[in-house]
């Protein structure tokens, strides 16, 4: 095969809501990709055309219509339409750089205990990386020898390629965190179950956020998925500290308010599914934690 034929282990999953000319663009650059992908996009109930606009411009995508916006389980959906070994997500303001789903692929078919890959994220139109590539390049997590490139506690939805029969062993994205750090828990039950996550310098994914994009509500549903995934799966005195040092260091003000009142109405489904983590993986946790709390790509602002 050369490297520039139709490559058919990967189809990309898109969610979309209300970005009608984000979207477009994108699926413009994902149908130039020499890998030729299949692409599934879940429209969670657009108002501005969206949906139209694709069946319209781009007939070859398998365009999902839920009737109501589902969130990040709006992936899921797609999943089940997905008959290929691996999955590339990526969001309506992103887009895969030539090339990089085939060398994903190839990392992936070479080693059967990979769950994903995460990518570097080149943030445009500066041309700039992402901060976060400094976290996952410097991921204080050991791994096995074999691993393409650090070992990684989660990965970035926007930016992997996830092996689907490690997806679906998984459960998906959890339908009560509904969007925002949704990959948290998916991530930590794939740990448990014996996969292993990396970051691949040798990928790419561009990333144009769209000026559309809520902060301050994307901040209220990070804290509140934070503080809920703390409590599904950390041990009680890990979860306790997490959760103090979340009310120390967030910002004080109506946003970080609400997402610790919303947090607090969902304690009883919480503590009914919560499941806490065995002592290595909880070990593996706090790593992850204690790095991160020095990290400016993870600041809870906006």
């Amino acid at each position: 095969m050369t490297r520039t034929a139709p490559d058919a282990r990967t189809t990309v999953v898109v969610i979309t809501r209300n970005r009608h000319d984000e979207l477009l663009r994108t699926l413009g650059l994902l149908r130039r990709l020499p890998e030729r992908p299949r692409v599934i996009v879940t429209d969670n109930a657009s108002t501005d055309g969206t949906a139209q606009a694709v069946a319209r411009d781009f007939p070859e995508v398998t365009l999902l219509h839920p009737g109501r916006n589902l969130g990040a389980v709006g992936r899921n959906l797609a999943v089940r339409h997905v008959t290929t070994p691996y999955i590339a997500f990526c969001d309506d303001d992103s887009w895969w750089e030539p090339g990089s789903l085939r060398r994903a692929s190839d990392l992936l078919d070479a080693r059967p205990r990979l769950a994903g890959v995460t990518a570097r994220i080149v943030v445009e139109p500066d041309g700039t990386e992402d901060p976060v590539v400094r976290e996952l390049r410097e991921s204080p997590l050991p791994g096995p020898d074999w691993l393409p490139g650090p070992a990684l506690g989660s990965f970035l939805a926007a930016a992997t390629v996830l092996r689907t029969e490690a997806f679906r062993s998984g459960g998906g994205f959890h339908a009560g965190l509904w969007l925002g750090g949704e990959e948290e828990l998916l991530a930590c039950d794939l740990l448990r179950q014996g996969w292993w996550l990396a970051y691949a310098e040798d990928l790419t994914i561009h990333h144009q956020a769209s000026p559309l994009r809520d902060s301050t509500a994307r901040r209220v549903l990070g804290i509140r998925n934070t503080l809920w995934f703390t409590w599904l799966r950390r041990p009680l005195l890990p979860a306790l500290r997490r959760t103090g040092h979340l009310m120390r260091t967030v910002p004080r003000d109506a946003a970080s308010a609400r997402a610790f009142a919303h947090a607090a109405a969902g304690l009883p489904w919480v503590l009914r599914q919560r499941d806490p983590v065995p002592p290595d993986l909880e070990r593996r946790l706090a790593a992850l934690e204690r790095a991160r709390r020095d990290s400016t790509a993870r600041r809870y602002v906006g």
